[in-house]
């Protein structure tokens, strides 16, 4: 797996970064929202410069411009709800996108903690030798994206697989080393080295999907 680490170069991003994780800041949800979009923008755009390109003829009002234009498709898997803002932001830049959306969720046995991944809903078009970009904003076990990936296989055979992620564990991103194929990028914005007993990252922000849209029962 290629792992690129956004916020190891000093930028923008680290402003939003702080931010989302800050306990007092976090509390305004549209802003919580609005910073996780604003790292999708960023993080894509990183992206961007790795896919494939083909020149065409752009013709202006006063001549004709070769220029090089992405030729990729690609197709935008979030699991929800948490990673709807996230989705939002990649598909500002990426706006020919197709999209495709999974619930995957934590089901747990006799109120252990132990878990597995339950995923109840998809939908998708076919990702048959296109660009597979799962987004996910908390990459805790690595459990979900893996479930996701597997699942999204029954529609095609991507082209490339690439992962947006927000904060991500060591343990998570191990998983993903395991589990998804070896050519597989991982776009981050940072990471944490610990989970808890419950798999959340530490210190991590809490609950995205919580921060995001409000506390579930």
């Amino acid at each position: 797996m290629i792992i690129k680490h956004v916020s190891h170069q000093n930028s923008i991003l680290n402003k939003f970064i702080a931010e989302i994780r800050d306990k007092e800041i976090q509390k305004d949800s549209l802003r919580f929202r609005t910073n996780i979009e604003r790292m999708g923008e960023i993080i894509s755009y990183e992206m961007s410069k790795t896919l494939d390109y083909k020149e065409k003829e752009i013709i202006t009002p006063l001549g004709v411009k070769k220029m090089n234009v992405l030729d990729d498709q690609i197709v935008l898997a979030s699991i929800l709800r948490a990673g709807l803002p996230l989705h939002m932001g990649v598909l500002r830049i990426f706006d020919d996108a197709e999209n495709a959306f999974v619930s995957a969720y934590r089901k747990h046995d006799d109120n252990s903690l132990s878990f597995n991944i339950q995923i109840d809903y998809v939908a998708t078009p076919s990702i048959n030798n296109k660009v597979l970009v799962l987004v996910d904003p908390m990459l805790a076990t690595g459990q979900s994206l893996v479930a996701v990936y597997h699942k999204l296989k029954k529609f095609g055979t991507p082209k490339k697989l690439h992962i947006i992620s927000i904060i991500g564990s060591q343990q998570g991103i191990d998983f993903l080393h395991k589990h998804l194929p070896v050519d597989t990028h991982l776009w981050i914005a940072d990471f944490d080295k610990h989970l808890n007993d419950k798999g959340y990252i530490v210190p991590g922000l809490g609950d995205a999907g919580d921060l995001a849209y409000g506390k579930k029962l």
